[in-house]
């Protein structure tokens, strides 16, 4: 699969279940206090820099960027789908919100202090991850911090419906080993890492990675 091919397919898939999607998992971290206290973790540490601004990259419908917002970071989200950016416009006003791709990011050369890609590598082929990364650590200011939240794994799942709609969406899970190897290609360092078990909700089938990472 191309760049082209997965930012379609990414785009399109949003698209068409933005308003259903925002609706059901809008609030889904409200009751998960492991997400929560990672990312009030990620704050707290972009707080200490000089450099608080933040992009929320593949927001969705804008819940971690009020969350992140909420302690203190000075944090715009962008989304590959017009329809989920007017959605995290409408439950979130007073936050920016842009169309945008994590694979070409509207920031200059070391810019800003910090990028949250929160479950949104998932839907990025293996070939184009070290680029994507790469992107990252070209906005980032020296010491920046990137956090990361993804499925572990070795497989993949594509899902070709969703909430009534024919889609053609690929969920990558990745080993957290593998995603520390190509960070530290890049010139990161990982700070910390935590990985939990799924949640006994039907709903989660495999465990939860969160990498928080610094510019070297």
């Amino acid at each position: 699969m191309n760049r082209q091919d997965f930012l379609t397919l990414t785009r399109d898939g949003y698209d068409r279940t933005a308003a259903i999607y925002a609706e059901r998992f809008h609030h889904h971290l409200d009751d998960k206090p492991v997400e929560l206290a990672v990312l009030s973790a990620f704050a707290g540490l972009i707080a200490q820099g000089h450099n608080r601004q933040v992009i929320d990259v593949g927001c969705g419908s804008g819940s971690t960027t009020a969350l992140l917002a909420e302690r203190g970071a000075r944090v715009s989200g962008i989304d590959l789908s017009p329809n989920m950016v007017a959605e995290a416009r409408r439950r979130n006003p007073g936050l920016e919100f842009d169309v945008g791709s994590m694979t070409r990011l509207e920031a200059a050369d070391g810019s800003v202090g910090g990028i949250c890609a929160w479950y949104s590598i998932i839907h990025v082929p293996e070939d184009q991850v070290s680029a994507v990364l790469s992107e990252f650590h070209r906005v980032l200011v020296p010491g920046g911090l990137l956090l990361l939240a993804f499925q572990v794994g070795n497989d993949s799942r594509v899902l070709t419906t969703a909430f009534g709609q024919d889609i053609n969406l690929t969920f990558i899970r990745r080993r957290p080993s593998s995603m520390r190897e190509q960070l530290s290609d890049i010139g990161f360092g990982v700070y910390t890492q935590l990985v939990r078990q799924p949640d006994d909700d039907g709903v989660e089938s495999t465990p939860q990675a969160f990498l928080i990472a610094r510019k070297t």
